[in-house]
C-alpha cells in the first residue's frame, strides 16, 4: 500500500515507522508541508491508498475535506472534530471516499470499552472516569474517557458519570472506570507504556479501510482486524 501520514509529531512518526515496518511505501506531510490541506490536490489523493491523520481537529477537518472530497480514504486519529462528523460521513458518501476514525486506535483499548459495557451493568453503583495525558495534549477530557462516558451512559440510560482529567509530563494515556458502591469498589484500568499501541492500530486500519467505502468508528470494525 501506499500510504501518507499527515502529522510529523510523536504518534505520527511512530506510524510513519510502523507502516514502514508492515512493508508499506510511506511519505509524511506536516503543517508547513500542507498548509491548510493544500497540498492534498486530487492527483495526489489519487494516488495514495489511504492517509493517516494525527494532526490537530482544525487541520484534520481541512484533510477529511481535500480527501474525502476526492473519494479517498482517511484513517483519523485526531480528536476534537466530531460536531462535523454527519458532514463529514456525508463528504464520504456523496465522493465514493472511506472514512474511519476513532478516538483511541489501541487495541487494548478496544477491549477497554467492552469491559466497561459489563461493568455498567452492575447496579446499585455509581460511576467516574480518571484519565491522564502529557501535558501538550490540548482536548480535556480526552476523546477516549469521552466515549468511556458513553458506553456507560448507553449501556444504563439516565446515569451519571463525572470525568476527572490530569495533564502530566509525557505521560502517554492512562485510563480508569470506577464503580463506586456501598460495599465494594471496582476498578478497570488502561495504562499505555508507549504510543506504539495506539500507530500499530491505526495502520492497522488504513490497511482494513483499503477498498472499501464508508464510514465507519474503529470500534465497530476492530474485531475484523
Amino acid at each position: 500500500m501506499r500510504i501518507v501520514v499527515l502529522g510529523k509529531g510523536k504518534t505520527g512518526s511512530l506510524v510513519a515507522g510502523l507502516a514502514r515496518e508492515r512493508g508499506h511505501e510511506v511519505s509524511a506531510l506536516d503543517e508547513f508541508e500542507n498548509p491548510h490541506g493544500a497540498a492534498l490536490t486530487a492527483e495526489l489523493v489519487h494516488s495514495v491508498d489511504a492517509f493517516i491523520d494525527f494532526t490537530c481537529a482544525d487541520a484534520a477537518l481541512e484533510n477529511m475535506r481535500a480527501i474525502l472530497g476526492a473519494g479517498g480514504s482517511i484513517v483519523v486519529g485526531t480528536t476534537g472534530w466530531y460536531a462535523h462528523l454527519d458532514e463529514m460521513k456525508a463528504l464520504a458518501a456523496a465522493n465514493g471516499g472511506a472514512l474511519l476514525y476513532g478516538t483511541n486506535f489501541s487495541i487494548g483499548v478496544m477491549r477497554l470499552f467492552k469491559l466497561t459495557a459489563e461493568l455498567a451493568k452492575l447496579d446499585g453503583y455509581e460511576f467516574h472516569i480518571e484519565e491522564t495525558h502529557h501535558t501538550t495534549k490540548l482536548d480535556a477530557p480526552s476523546g477516549t474517557a469521552i466515549t468511556l462516558k458513553q458506553v456507560l451512559e448507553q449501556a444504563k440510560p439516565g446515569i451519571q458519570v463525572g470525568i476527572t482529567s490530569h495533564r502530566v509530563g509525557d505521560a502517554k494515556g492512562e485510563h480508569v472506570v470506577r464503580a463506586k458502591g456501598a460495599a465494594d469498589e471496582l476498578d478497570i484500568r488502561h495504562n499505555a507504556h508507549s504510543r506504539r499501541g495506539f500507530a500499530e492500530g491505526a495502520v492497522r486500519a488504513a490497511e482494513w479501510v483499503n477498498h472499501r467505502r464508508g464510514a465507519w468508528e474503529f470500534r465497530e470494525i476492530f474485531d475484523d482486524l
